[in-house]
């Protein structure tokens, strides 16, 4: 397996097991911090060769910064960084990997954030 699959595959297992224990509240925490690192990537362009790296550097950035905190939004932060990484679809079996990354999101209540 390529390392940089397996790597993922062990991040994203990681967030799988982080949602799968925790709460409806911490779960509603993750899937706030999935949407804000939406939305940021969305307003990062993608670099001169197309690639996401910019984004994730950024998703990275966060999530290290939330889990130095120890706030598990660091789950939603690392799910759009890798979902980034599989949606430029130039990895071994990214497709594999996307399908566990959508399973995943099926775990949090993603209903679009409200502005009040």
């Amino acid at each position: 397996m390529n390392k940089e699959v397996e790597s993922l595959s062990k991040t994203l297992a990681w967030a799988v097991d982080s949602i799968a224990q925790c709460g409806p509240d911490d779960r509603k925490h993750i899937a706030l911090a999935y949407w804000q690192a939406q939305e940021l990537v969305a307003n990062i362009p993608k670099d001169d060769d197309g690639d996401a790296r910019p984004r994730i550097l950024a998703c990275f950035e966060r999530s290290d910064a939330c889990r130095a905190a120890k706030d598990i939004a660091c789950v939603g932060w690392i799910l759009t960084a890798i979902q980034e990484r599989v949606n430029e679809r130039n990895l071994p079996d990214w497709q594999k990997l996307r399908k566990v990354i959508n399973k995943t999101l099926k775990m949090l209540p993603l209903s679009e954030p409200t502005v009040h």
